[in-house]
């Protein structure tokens, strides 16, 4: 008794662990009178939930709804139970094997039953065709949830991203440096990073050598004999030019007829103060850089594309580029220079796209992300994303034949792009692939597979078992 005690603990704990997959019917009034019968005769192991629900009792008790729990004996019997009709067989078909209910890779030549005490299924001649195809019922496909799409034609859009860095537009920047010895008088309320407009006074220079040359100037044109001396004068005026005097300090003087002291210096340019070296009363040398000057009305984004990318991207392609500082704003531009280069440790090509910067917001070496939209140049034939069973070495869709039938079919992709991918062999225009609870088939489909094999293996065992007894007795 105490062993048959330990394995009634063994039994319920295995029911727990279960989780009540085995669906138990509950027993009717009219078997309870043989239930009680045959109680009279054994002593019950434990006591199980009418309802086939995870509880057990040790003593007899009632359900929330007045039921009576039903005895296990020794004998694992939770007592007599309506008699359920057995599957009969189709006389006037062939059985090739039976499998197993559960759906295990098991099955035998005859029939059977599994440990629960489940029906194998006879598995009939047709059923299995060679071609491959599954065949599932309409309530299968139901509850599965089974959806099916037409392959077209259609233009796919390929976003090719790359990452990248905002840079001057190196058209648009302008230094002011001294040609010739000078000092600096006086320099404008005017900082790096300053917004100055063109024109906009800078700094004040003396320099003697401007000087000398202003005198010369003025010295021709103040001559009343012009005409023997216009040659002389066009040459004086030149040395100013080549001294990089500004234009309207050249006009002043020519108004005027006087020589200014100091020579101001405006801005060239709209832009920003990228860099001032003028420091009032300090000596500059010829080359000598005092201001450097950046219109960022239009900048440049160089991002770096990955080489498998290159052939999908062109000049004057549009391009959409996000700055990290300006989340959810987009910026239109379009590319202007794809670099002739390929970095040889990355692996990417140096692209330039030209952007449009109004406001001013993008700044030199912001970083942004780079969206470049290409598209076939022609429509192609795609199925959705969805609709591709990739294993990572073999591709393959389901094709609906209809009447519950999929077959499993081999593709060759191509690029992807909007959520579907180019079908370069494999499927033609019109041909429906399943979209939806395509992994659940895929599985219904390898399943089948592998109850074949094992069906044919065990075919081949009685023939290789003859054999050998024949052997055995020469």
């Amino acid at each position: 008794m105490n062993t048959l005690r330990l394995l009634a603990t063994i039994a319920v704990g295995a029911g727990l662990g279960l989780g009540g997959l085995v669906s138990i019917q509950t027993t009717p009034p009219s078997f309870r009178a043989p239930l009680a019968a045959a109680a009279a005769d054994r002593m019950p192991l434990y006591y199980r939930d009418p309802s086939g629900a995870p509880a057990w009792s040790a003593t007899p008790r009632k359900d929330d709804r007045g039921r009576d729990y039903l005895p296990v004996y020794d004998d694992d019997q939770a007592g007599p139970e309506p008699a359920k009709p057995k599957q009969q067989a189709d006389s006037s078909r062939k059985i090739l094997y039976y499998r197993n209910p559960m759906g295990l890779p098991d099955t035998s030549p005859t029939p059977k039953k599994d440990p629960m005490g489940m029906d194998y299924v006879p598995v009939y001649d047709g059923d299995e065709a060679d071609d491959g195809v599954v065949k599932l019922s309409p309530g299968k496909i139901q509850r599965s949830g089974v959806k099916s799409t037409p392959v077209e034609r259609r233009t796919l859009h390929v976003a090719v991203k790359a990452p990248g860095t905002v840079q001057l537009d190196e058209r648009r920047i302008s230094v002011i440096a001294m040609r010739t010895e000078s000092f600096v008088q006086k320099v404008a309320d005017v900082t790096t990073g300053t917004r100055v407009r063109a024109g906009q006074p800078l700094m004040e220079i003396y320099s003697s050598a401007i000087a000398a040359a202003a005198a010369e100037y003025l010295s021709t044109i103040n001559s009343n004999i012009v005409g023997s001396n216009a040659a002389y004068g066009r040459g004086s005026r030149q040395r100013l030019t080549n001294l990089d005097v500004p234009e309207p300090v050249i006009a002043a003087m020519e108004k005027s007829h006087v020589a200014p002291v100091t020579v101001q210096w405006s801005a060239p340019r709209d832009g920003i103060v990228l860099e001032r070296n003028a420091i009032e009363g300090m000596r500059a040398n010829p080359g000598d850089v005092l201001f450097r000057i950046a219109d960022i009305s239009l900048v440049w984004a160089l991002v770096d594309v990955a080489e498998r990318d290159l052939g999908s991207i062109a000049v004057g392609q549009p391009v959409m580029i996000r700055a990290r500082s300006f989340p959810g704003r987009t910026f239109a531009g379009a590319i202007a220079v794809i670099y002739p280069q390929v970095n040889k440790d990355t692996r990417t090509a140096r692209v330039r796209i030209e952007l449009a910067n109004p406001d001013l917001a993008l700044l030199p070496d912001m970083y942004v992300d780079a969206e470049i939209e290409t598209a076939a140049p022609a429509p192609v034939l795609a199925v959705p994303a969805d609709a591709v069973l990739d294993t990572g070495s073999r591709q393959a869709v389901l094709i609906d034949k209809g009447d519950g039938r999929y077959e499993p079919r081999a593709v060759k992709l191509g690029r992807h792009g909007a959520g579907y991918v180019e079908v370069r062999d494999g499927l033609s225009e019109g041909e429906a692939v399943v979209t939806s609870a395509n992994f659940l088939i895929d599985a219904e489909s390898n399943l089948k597979a592998a109850l074949k094999s094992f069906a044919e293996a065990a075919e081949q065992q009685p023939a290789n078992a003859d054999h050998a007894g024949m052997g055995a007795h020469k």
